[in-house]
């Protein structure tokens, strides 16, 4: 029987003493109606498209086929909705799910990611970026693991918003501390496309250092993001009462000290940058995202400006009872780290949809002893990994990001 292919298939090429691929690609052009050859096939490996005969060492490997058996052959995005066939990533496709990873928070906006994608494997690779580092406020890498896993999350999302299942491995080679995850792509997306519908809110999703309304969050909405951090294995908890006030006063106190820190300064000066900054617009947090002074209120708020005067900085009134949810793990491992961001970001991406704006206050956190006697004595867990603001306002300005080819190698 001859070969029959459909738009969007896989040509795969074994070796004939082995047997093993030696080499795949995707159909983008068909030259017979019937689906006999030649092809158009887009290679995997240098992602060139040629015309091919296939020999008997070749057979096709089909798809899932939409209206008429017809897909995208652009190298254009289509959504796990449309299209759930494995095909081999384009570069242009790599390297906007690679720009949607990275659209994830981070502190002070320092981006410490770098991602590798492997063609022949189909292997996203996750590695610490050390010019992401905060030295002083960050001395343990906590931070640049939290910010590292949020992006670990967005890259989740979008690979599922892609058609793709995946395999994420945290931590997989003990012997590199630097390569944080693996990211394997290992077949189509099932009826179960968790993730994929979080996608919506991975560039809608920003900082907002602005006041919020004093509107109660309702419980089906706190419910909800309670159970986006549990499926990451991480504990959500609002905060009330004395408790609340206790979280607030440590917020305060770390503030106070940062201000007065020279290494705090010093980390926030090379991440925050002014109106007339000459350094390229590429990472940290700009005048314009700084957001109001506060001038009442209890939200604990980070002055980015480290308490300069900024021309034309306005100031507000702010919450008197903010909304404020610890994230905790019962230990404290660069894994439990790594799957706080993840948990992090996938309840800010279930905030946004939900209709809520958020901020982080992360201050306690970067002060061991302050750090501590930030859980709730009678039925929090260990290790306070990270608070949140979350409530009803504006939803914040968006921070530059680093160019993607900035924080991307391709390899064959």
């Amino acid at each position: 029987m001859s070969m029959r292919a459909h738009i969007g298939d896989q040509l795969i090429v074994e070796s004939p003493t082995t047997g093993a691929t030696k080499r795949d690609g995707e159909i983008v052009g068909l030259h017979h109606d019937d689906g006999t050859p030649p092809y158009d096939v887009r290679w995997s490996d240098t992602d060139q498209i040629t015309l091919v005969f296939p020999g008997p060492d070749a057979h096709i490997q089909p798809i899932g086929h939409g209206p008429g058996g017809q897909r995208e052959a652009t190298g254009q995005r289509a959504s796990a909705a449309t299209h759930r066939g494995p095909r081999s990533l384009s570069e242009a496709v790599v390297m906007s799910l690679v720009e949607d990873a990275t659209a994830a928070p981070s502190m002070h906006n320092a981006q410490p990611w770098r991602f590798q994608y492997f063609r022949r494997r189909r292997v996203f690779h996750l590695r610490a970026d050390l010019r992401g580092a905060l030295p002083h406020s960050d001395p343990e890498l906590r931070a640049l693991h939290i910010g590292c896993g949020a992006a670990l999350m967005n890259l989740r999302v979008a690979v599922a918003r892609e058609g793709w299942e995946a395999q994420t491995q945290p931590l997989p080679d003990p012997g590199d501390p630097m390569l944080l995850a693996s990211v394997t792509l290992t077949g189509p997306l099932g009826d179960e496309a968790d993730p994929a519908a979080l996608y919506p809110a991975v560039h809608t999703r920003h900082s907002s250092r602005y006041p919020f309304a004093e509107t109660q969050i309702p419980t089906p909405v706190r419910t909800a993001l309670v159970d986006a951090a549990h499926r990451e294995q991480v504990a959500l908890a609002f905060v009330s009462g004395w408790h609340l006030q206790h979280v607030v006063d440590l917020a305060l106190e770390a503030e106070a000290r940062n201000l007065t820190d020279a290494g705090a300064a010093a980390d926030l000066a090379r991440f925050t940058r002014a109106t007339d900054d000459q350094r390229p617009a590429t990472e940290g947090v700009p005048e314009s995202a700084f957001g109001p002074r506060r001038r009442i209120g209890k939200a604990p708020m980070r002055d980015f400006a480290g308490g300069k005067t900024v021309p034309g900085r306005p100031t507000a009134d702010f919450e008197t009872l903010p909304h404020l949810a610890l994230l905790s793990t019962s230990r404290d491992r660069p894994v439990d780290w790594l799957r706080t961001g993840q948990a992090v970001e996938r309840v800010l991406l279930r905030a946004t949809l939900d209709g809520l704006s958020a901020s982080f206050v992360t201050q306690a956190l970067e002060w061991q002893d302050l750090r501590w006697p930030l859980r709730d004595p009678m039925s929090g867990m260990a290790y306070v990994q990270t608070v949140l603001r979350l409530g009803y306002g504006p939803s914040g300005t968006r921070t530059p990001r680093r160019p993607v080819d900035d924080v991307l190698d391709i390899e064959p």
